[in-house]
């Protein structure tokens, strides 16, 4: 006979000692260590800020559980691997998300369905909540000035897009052929590891459609703050584009862009690419010759260059067969030489493919909802996810060994800890492992964010 409400559960015996298992362990959390995000968040003071660029038309005497609740629940939950709705489901009654989430009485049960939150439009009869995208990116931009104690000679802004596939009848929805799916094509901006622009776009347009803007209003708000701050935009092809560098020029901001090969360019350093493939006949390993010369496009239908633009070449012969590669700058070749100009400055950026793939870690391709603006919601979501443990990876782990660790591993090592939770009458507690192995690190994080 099966028991129906069976309660202790009999494994293989190990030794002489047979192995029973129950749930009979009390409150129990896998996610202790989400206390260092919450501490973070007091340094950054980020959902405060973020809960402003909220409306919310809902009636006040109505209101169980504010905006503030619900983002803090739904960032805290991707940043710790929850990515859908569902689950949070589960995680009302987890005392851990009450506790970050702000709950007073920690008894009673957090909100159960939040896409209201998230599905929310500027007039909707039903969904009272809604978001502005302007104040949303002016915050992003914002945390980053903050993380500087003092104005940084030059920063360095990369710009790349990725795809994130659509498997439904989403708004915007197009088939692109490079990544053989149907998908969005969202814009990212970062500096170093700091993200500062999310842009949800759809498919059927060029990379580089409405970067300019975005590229615009962030050089703005940074001006503002450092008006003597030199900027370097760094891209690759999709974006060496005559609008951009044309705006780049006039307002003083600095750039260096992948060009796309041609048989003009490729005739151009046609000495180079010999020299390179004699070395690699000679060797057998891989040869590299620099040059830089002064070019501009051919008019055409579509336009041009308003004008001949500094390019440096990489003539490469490897494996048997040519690679040569093209940059075009505004930064002089007596500040940047061809040869680290292009395997110091420019090959550097693809360090923004690790800052991306991290976007996915927080389930930033979890854009199954049927309209663009709540897909941009829930980017937005995963963005303020990684701004939080962004902040700590700067601020708690700095000089540590996860100082340059990816999100995945911070979330694995720090933030998934085993607790179990008491909540008395004056406080929580949250009894974390004995056998935990990173407790000195814990310490150190916790003693870092504490200053």
């Amino acid at each position: 006979m099966t028991e129906c409400n069976q309660s202790s559960f009999g494994f293989e015996a190990c030794g002489m000692r047979e192995i029973v298992a129950r749930f009979d362990g009390g409150t129990i959390s896998s996610d202790g260590g989400a206390l260092l995000l919450r501490q973070t968040d007091k340094r950054l003071h980020l959902l405060p800020r973020l809960t402003e660029c909220f409306l919310d038309g809902r009636n006040p005497d109505q209101v169980e559980h504010s905006i503030q609740e619900m983002l803090s629940r739904r960032i805290y939950g991707l940043a710790l691997g929850y990515e859908d709705l569902n689950d949070h489901e589960q995680l009302r009654k987890n005392p851990v998300f009450g506790v970050l989430a702000g709950r007073e009485e920690l008894g009673t049960p957090l909100a159960g369905k939040m896409n209201r939150m998230e599905l929310g439009a500027v007039k909707d009869l039903y969904k009272k909540i809604t978001f502005w995208k302007d104040s949303v990116d002016e915050l992003l931009v914002k945390v980053f000035i903050e993380s500087y104690e003092r104005a940084p000679a030059e920063i360095i802004l990369d710009v790349d897009t990725t795809d994130l596939p659509l498997h439904g009848k989403q708004e915007g929805r197009f088939f692109h052929g490079y990544y053989d799916s149907y998908c969005y094509l969202p814009l990212y901006v970062f500096c170093g590891e700091q993200i500062l622009c999310a842009r949800l776009r759809e498919s059927n347009h060029d990379a580089s459609l409405g970067c300019l803007q975005e590229i615009e209003r962030i050089v703005a708000q940074i001006r503002m703050a450092w008006p003597e701050v030199k900027i370097i935009l760094r891209g690759d092809s999709g974006f060496c584009r005559n609008t951009l560098m044309s705006w780049c020029a006039k307002h003083n901001v600095d750039y260096v862009f992948g060009m796309a090969r041609n048989q003009r360019l490729r005739k151009i350093i046609g000495a180079e690419m010999h020299q390179a493939t004699q070395q690699w006949k000679q060797t057998g390993k891989p040869a590299r010759v620099f040059s830089e010369f002064n070019y501009q496009t051919k008019k055409t239908k579509k336009g041009g260059w308003d004008g001949a633009r500094r390019v440096a070449a990489k003539a490469e012969h490897i494996d048997g067969k040519e690679n040569p590669r093209f940059v075009v700058t505004s930064l002089s070749k007596e500040e940047w030489p061809a040869q680290e100009l292009y395997e110091k400055l420019y090959c550097a950026r693809g360090d923004m493919e690790n800052r991306i793939k991290e976007q996915f870690s927080l389930f930033a391709d979890r854009v199954s909802t049927e309209t663009m603006r709540a897909n941009q919601m829930r980017v937005y979501l995963s963005t303020m996810a990684y701004v939080l443990i962004s902040g700590l990876r700067r601020l708690g782990l700095k000089a540590t060994e996860l100082a340059e660790a990816q999100v995945s591993t911070i979330r694995t090592k720090l933030l998934k800890i085993g607790s179990q939770i008491r909540v008395t009458v004056r406080k929580v507690w949250i009894s974390m492992a004995s056998s935990y192995p990173y407790q000195n690190l814990y310490q150190q994080v916790w003693m870092n964010l504490r200053c």
